[in-house]
């Protein structure tokens, strides 16, 4: 049985447990403050801290594991990212006082201060634009770090920008974007063949239900002699299933995977066209 790390709390935990759940491996644990718990009876998750999963990967108490691009990157352990999973989105940037009248990292002047919890990706960034700073490590929340003098920026992770403009700082710099990640630890060798499969199968299901939530199945009747213009419509994947209809004469049943974002503009176009009886459909996993 895999041992699967997962955030114990948070947006990440929440958005990874809604990802398996939807990908048939519900959690099914004792309580909600349970460590452990079984996933779907294949897996074993292991709750811990978002930031401690690069290093239960790496150091193999855990054989995959679910966290942010940032935090695998801050740890600097030997891990391989599997999937990119889309969610937990954030940005690392670099923020100053509103007053300070700095628009860009070039400037910030010679030896100026950077408070930061990741201070590992914080040193390098500035080291590749040629920027000498101070990297001041702090474990709480950045914000208060230029008010107090502990620092003369920050480096912190942003979602839309409201905590920094409510603390009087604004962006001038992005580090890295960031998203949720699969890993395995980057030694081919821990896992077994089987092992190495059931990772493959686990990527390949969680990947399946991110496609299809951005997809609905479309079923409709059309006429026979429009069909030259279907295939602009409705591209699907590789172009629309058509299936004949008993008795249906000129109608013929028309298949295809498409666009949830834009499938009210496809169903108008195919009722211009003369289609009837369109259904739509949610898709619980579109393979690639």
């Amino acid at each position: 049985m895999l041992k699967i790390a997962l955030p114990n709390k948070g947006r990440l935990a929440d958005e990874a447990r809604e990802l398996f759940r939807d990908a048939g491996l519900e959690v099914r644990a004792h309580s909600d403050r349970a460590l452990t718990a079984s996933l779907g009876g294949e897996f074993q998750a292991l709750f811990v801290r978002a930031q401690d999963i690069p290093e239960f990967v790496a150091d193999g108490a855990a054989d995959v594991g679910v966290t942010g691009q940032d935090l695998v990157r801050e740890s600097g352990r030997p891990v391989r990212e599997l999937a990119d999973l889309g969610f937990g989105r954030c940005r690392l940037a670099v923020a100053a006082r509103d007053d300070s009248g700095i628009t860009r990292i070039q400037e910030l002047p010679s030896g100026t201060r950077v408070a930061t919890t990741f201070p590992r990706i914080a040193a390098q960034y500035f080291a590749d634009n040629g920027c000498q700073v101070e990297i001041v490590s702090i474990s709480g929340a950045a914000e208060i770090a230029p008010h107090i003098g502990i620092a003369d920026v920050i480096v912190d992770l942003v979602s839309t920008g409201s905590t920094l403009r409510v603390n009087g700082l604004r962006e001038v710099g992005t580090v890295l974007e960031s998203t949720a990640r699969l890993i395995v630890a980057d030694a081919p060798d821990r896992l077994s063949q089987p092992q190495r499969d059931a990772v493959e199968e686990l990527a390949g299901a969680l990947l399946s239900v991110l496609r299809a939530r951005g997809q609905r199945y479309l079923m409709a009747n059309v006429p026979r002699d429009r069909m030259p213009l279907v295939r602009d419509i409705v591209p699907g994947l590789n172009g629309p299933t058509v299936i004949d209809i008993l008795n249906g004469g000129t109608m013929v049943a028309v298949h295809a995977v498409v666009a949830a974002d834009s499938v009210y503009r496809t169903i108008a176009r195919l009722k211009a066209l003369g289609a009837e009886g369109i259904l739509i459909t949610r898709i619980e996993r579109l393979m690639a």
